[in-house]
Formats: C-alpha cells, sequence, structure tokens
C-alpha cells in the first residue's frame, strides 16, 4: 500500500469537524521544520505513557494531529515503524471496535512497510488483547493473535500480549480449556519479558497490568478463586495514580458478582465503579466492560461464553 492510499483510508475514518483544523496544524508544522526520527521515536513513546493516564478524548485529538504531520515524513522504514505504533494507539482511542479494526489494520500494513519485525508483531499483539479483552471481534482478535506468533517464535511483548489475547478468544467462545492453556503459555513468555514495575506504558506489561488481563479473564470464565487472587495482585502491585486501571478491577469484580448468581448486586457495583471515575478518565473499552457486565443473564454461572461479545467478521488482518 503507498502511502497515498493509506492516508485515503485514514481520511475516510476522521471526523470531518477536525479535518480543517488537522490539516492547518499539518501545514504550520512543515512550516516550523519537520521533527527528527528521534523526536518522533520520543513524541510516540510518550502517547504510550499518556495512554494509562489521559482520557481517550483528550489523547486523540493529539495522535491525530502529529499523524497527519507523520505521514509527510514517510520515507523510511523507521518512520514506518513508529507510524504503525502511533496508529495503533491511535485505534484505542476509538469510539466503537468496528473504528478501532480500520486503524489496527492501517498500522498492520505500516508495520509490515517498516520491515522490523518487532514492531510487526507487537502492533498485531496490540490489536488482538484490545479486541479479546474488551470481548468484540472475537474473529478478528483471533486473527491477529494467530499472524503475531506465527511471525516470531522469541518472546516479546507482543507475543505476550497475542497468547493473552487466545485466552480471551477461547473464554468469550466457552472452551475453559484452551483459556486456561492460553494463560499458561502467556505466563511463561512473561517470565522472560516482562516490563519493570516502573514502566508505566502502554507498550509495556509488568506485573500488574498482566494481572489485570487475568483478572478479567477469571472473571469472565467464572473462576472465582483465580480471579479474586489476580484482582489483589493488580491492586497490591498497580501505581495509584492510575486511576482508569483501578476502575477496570472494580468492573471485573462486578462482572463475577454477576456470574455468580447476584446479577443485581453486579451490575450496580459496576456502575457505582464507573460513576466514580472522571468522564474525562473514561475509555471505549471501560464502557464496553460496563455493558458485558449489564448483560449477563440467567444461568450465566453455567454458560461460560461471554454475553455480548461480538464474533463478526471484519476485514481480515495480515
Amino acid at each position: 500500500m503507498d502511502r497515498r492510499r493509506m492516508l485515503g483510508i485514514a481520511a475516510g475514518v476522521v471526523s470531518s469537524a477536525v479535518a480543517g483544523e488537522l490539516i492547518q496544524a499539518g501545514f504550520n508544522a512543515v512550516l516550523a521544520g519537520q521533527p527528527a526520527e528521534d523526536e518522533w521515536r520520543e513524541r510516540v513513546a510518550q502517547y504510550g505513557r499518556d495512554y494509562m493516564a489521559v482520557g481517550a478524548n483528550v489523547l486523540q485529538t493529539r495522535l491525530a494531529s502529529d499523524l497527519v504531520v507523520m505521514q509527510q515524513q514517510l520515507e523510511t522504514p523507521v518512520m514506518w515503524a513508529i507510524a504503525a505504533r502511533t496508529l495503533a494507539i491511535y485505534g484505542k482511542t476509538t469510539a466503537d471496535p468496528a473504528e478501532a479494526i480500520r486503524w489496527y489494520n492501517l498500522a498492520v500494513t505500516a508495520a509490515d512497510r517498516s520491515g522490523d519485525l518487532d514492531t510487526r508483531v507487537w502492533v498485531r499483539g496490540r490489536a488482538a488483547i484490545a479486541l479479546a479483552y474488551e470481548g468484540a471481534e472475537l474473529s478478528t482478535a483471533q486473527g491477529y493473535a494467530d499472524a503475531a506468533i506465527g511471525l516470531a517464535e522469541r518472546p516479546s511483548i507482543g507475543r505476550l500480549n497475542a497468547l493473552m489475547a487466545r485466552a480471551h478468544v477461547a473464554a468469550g467462545r466457552g472452551n475453559v480449556a484452551g483459556a486456561v492453556s492460553a494463560d499458561e503459555d502467556a505466563r511463561r513468555v512473561f517470565d522472560r519479558v516482562a516490563s519493570p514495575d516502573a514502566e508505566v506504558s502502554d507498550t509495556a506489561v509488568p506485573p500488574w497490568r498482566m494481572a489485570t488481563f487475568r483478572s478479567m479473564l477469571y472473571a469472565r470464565l467464572g473462576v472465582v478463586d483465580a480471579g479474586d487472587a489476580a484482582q489483589a495482585e493488580a491492586d497490591r502491585l498497580r501505581p495509584a495514580s492510575l486511576a482508569r486501571f483501578a476502575t477496570h478491577i472494580e468492573l471485573h469484580r462486578g462482572l463475577m458478582m454477576a456470574r455468580s448468581g447476584d446479577r443485581a448486586g453486579g451490575v450496580a457495583y459496576a456502575r457505582k465503579a464507573m460513576a466514580a471515575l472522571p468522564a474525562d478518565k473514561r475509555s471505549q473499552t471501560l464502557g464496553l466492560l460496563l455493558r458485558e457486565v449489564e448483560r449477563v443473564g440467567p444461568g450465566c454461572s453455567r454458560d461460560l461464553a461471554v454475553e455480548g461479545a461480538t464474533d463478526v467478521e471484519s476485514p481480515a488482518p495480515r
């Protein structure tokens, strides 16, 4: 895919309300002098850190502005790799899974254009865990995960994300044995590539974040002991500043309550947790998790498939 076609796809999913501002920002940035590759690399690293604490709407505006400028510098493999990671983060700020997938596919294309194996694996793994954790578009999540795992056997954060995505896809389809097996595979990789406790970034998976992935997995499966243990670990290790991720754990607790038979109590617990988080700190993911709790129905403790998970075929990731 050439740069012009790539930009055409991107333009199709950017709101017309902000198009003028973005174009103006792009021209102003060019007139002021384009950033060097090292500066872009640091900006993207900062976006990874900001993602953990900044609300989706605020971050999306900043990302969109930089992407307009960045696309004018896609002349080296390094810049394609930087663009790929930026596009993947942008996908996480969008309003729904279908829109996110369009950005993830664009990120995959940019990653492949870069030729950088680590970036190719990471982008696919990140897209996979994003969708699977949300219980959304499970077939597409599976495709991203399988592609990431097939690209390289070397342990990496991208491979870890892909394996955890496999676990969540299996849970969403009611495959308990498959979910537990994939979780065990992911934990073996995690033991080799875990990020430091102090590293707070969307590109990192320190112990508290791994515990968050596993908390949601076992809440979906209805395995209370494993879920409780993961939630306690996440709360114990997570930096106090990450209020949004504390809310994730509270929603997991609400889901476990609902799946254990106390649907009304679980829904009330989850709604209270969401209401306590300032609106500018919320994300698409939290909204989807809350709706999952609200959709739990009678007999859910015997039916381990994720309520409301969409398994609609979408454009296949490569």
